[in-house]
């Protein structure tokens, strides 16, 4: 079948959908989007401590294997990016590339680790803005057992509601924000690798000393090396966000896919880096607040740079976080929105909405303000809060790119991959013979680290009393209910209903070369009720 064209010139049409949302991201606020939501100076200020008490400063060796881990499997979404640039864009990458239930499964599963992860990244604050005045620690004075979760709560609930206000004013005020944000992130971030090397007070032989690190556990140094890797696989993802923004990115097939690897190849480097001179000059590395959620590099960064200094580098970790929350809520809300206007969640047609004037979905931008809140206040009184949730999003977020990675991997032993360009649809980036070997070693890492997130460990999951079997078990138990549970109401409801809604469906034909599968537009009040139009 030749496509049928219509008069929308935004290629959207292409996959079956009209041109309904804002197209006026650049290319450098595309860049930014992946940028934010990895977020250098959020993750490493927010987890840092938590890989330092693991490992010892031999930690950091985890930060290039997660790099080049995640670097294959960003190789292998730009090439997806280059030719499927639409939003949703993991769900919408695995609908073409397998069949309905593991493709719902993978926006399923993704939209639930942002939502967790918009909390946890929100819950960052707790961790700079007491150390940078004390007045913003609300509740208690934090020598309390609960004050520093439920200050961290209050703060969060807070960051939450700004971003959600934000994103559903329209996609031109965040990426805005989220440009300049990110402007001074990059500063921020090469000033203070500048400041932490000029600091340095002891050479690199410490990287090499496990310094007692591992001593009494089954697997020596490599156990808690293990453990302690997750600090940089919490931090390393969400680079397909500059993708999921694709429908609203100016000629997206060709700055999706370079956002994606500039995002991950950027905050490499500048991470690592932190990370390096922030080990090699901190004052005193047997001091515990280094390893404590209430000191690490913030407690390094402010016993070196001193005061002022100090401060002023918490004020940009400050800006980090907001910019990053910005980022994770806008992704999952083009996530929502994308399962949505294919009729594929429940009260599809209220979240698909678009407003008519911001051209942003408002109704989905303030369902996931209010669901990301959930999460926090369930663990209000559970002071492991950090490490609880944000180990439960990151192995949501490794399956659902499994879900892409895995079925990508079968249409290359197939021969089904890549498949031909149609006339005037070029695709914006090929891995060409590097494509099996970077997609199969993209497997092998994805399932290795979800093994490794998801393995009931007592220092993740039930880090503090009291000490129960189920609490220890519950990355396992939520994870496999949200799977589950997932899989039973796509079998049992939603593929019965699933269809483009007809507000959102272009007037064409799919393209066989597309890859796209022909979906019927679905009508019926609340989004009910698929029939074919």
């Amino acid at each position: 079948m030749e496509p049928i064209k219509s008069n929308d010139s935004s290629g959207m049409d292409e996959f079956g959908y009209t041109q309904t949302l804002d197209r006026s991201i650049g290319k450098f606020a595309s860049f930014a989007a992946g940028v934010s939501y990895i977020s250098i100076l959020t993750g490493v200020f927010q987890l840092f401590y938590f890989g330092f008490s693991m490992a010892g400063p031999a930690y950091a060796w985890s930060w290039p294997i997660v790099f080049v881990g995640q670097l294959m499997v960003a190789l292998c979404f730009a090439e997806l990016a280059g030719r499927y640039p639409v939003a949703g864009s993991v769900y919408n990458w695995a609908k073409r590339l397998s069949s309905g239930t593991p493709s719902w499964l993978a926006g399923w599963l993704l939209m639930l680790s942002s939502i967790m992860a918009l909390g946890s990244v929100a819950l960052a604050l707790q961790i700079t803005l007491p150390q940078l005045w004390s007045g913003f620690q609300f509740v208690g004075d934090g020598t309390g057992p609960f004050d520093f979760a439920m200050n961290g709560v209050v703060l969060a609930t807070i960051m939450i509601t700004i971003s959600t206000l934000i994103n559903a004013f329209g996609v031109k005020l965040m990426t805005r924000i989220n440009s300049i944000g990110v402007f001074v992130e990059l500063i921020a971030a090469v000033l203070l690798i500048l400041a932490l090397g000029w600091h340095v007070v002891r050479g690199p032989e410490v990287f090499f000393d496990t310094a007692g690190f591992g001593e009494g556990h089954d697997l020596g140094f490599f156990g808690v090396f293990l453990i302690g890797a997750m600090a940089s696989g919490y931090v390393m993802y969400g680079f397909d966000t500059a993708s999921s923004l694709g429908e609203e990115t100016k000629d997206p097939k060709k700055t999706a896919p370079k956002a994606i690897i500039r995002a991950v190849t950027a905050s490499f480097l500048l991470g690592g880096l932190i990370l390096l001179f922030g080990i090699l000059a901190a004052p005193d590395l047997t001091d515990p607040k280094v390893g404590a959620a209430d000191g690490g590099l913030q407690h390094i960064v402010l016993g070196v740079l001193g005061g002022p200094f100090g401060k002023a580098f918490l004020v940009c970790i400050v800006v980090a976080v907001v910019v990053c929350t910005l980022a994770v809520h806008a992704a999952a809300i083009r996530m929502m929105f994308a399962m949505a206007r294919d009729n594929n969640l429940p009260f599809s047609r209220q979240l698909s909405k678009v407003d008519p004037v911001r051209r942003t979905p408002t109704v989905a931008a303030i369902v996931i303000g209010v669901l990301a809140v959930i999460p926090l206040l369930i663990n209000v009184m559970q002071p492991a809060i950090f490490t609880i949730l944000s180990s439960i999003s990151i192995v949501l977020i490794y399956l659902s790119y499994l879900l892409v990675t895995v079925p990508l991997l079968r249409k290359r032993f197939l021969k089904k991959w890549p498949i031909a360009d149609a006339p005037g649809s070029e695709s914006g980036f090929s891995l060409g013979k590097w494509g099996l070997p970077v997609n199969l070693l993209a497997v092998l890492w994805g399932a290795a680290m979800t093994i490794n997130l998801i393995w009931p460990r007592q220092e993740i999951y039930n880090s503090v009393p009291p000490f129960e079997w189920y609490l220890q078990w519950g990355g396992v138990i939520f994870v496999a209910a949200v799977t589950v549970g997932g899989a039973l109401l796509y079998r049992l409801k939603i593929r019965h209903q699933t269809g483009i809604l007809a507000e959102h469906a272009a007037n064409v034909a799919a393209h066989p070369s597309s890859g796209a599968e022909p979906q019927p537009a679905a009508s019926g009040a609340g989004g009910e009720g698929a029939t074919a139009a």
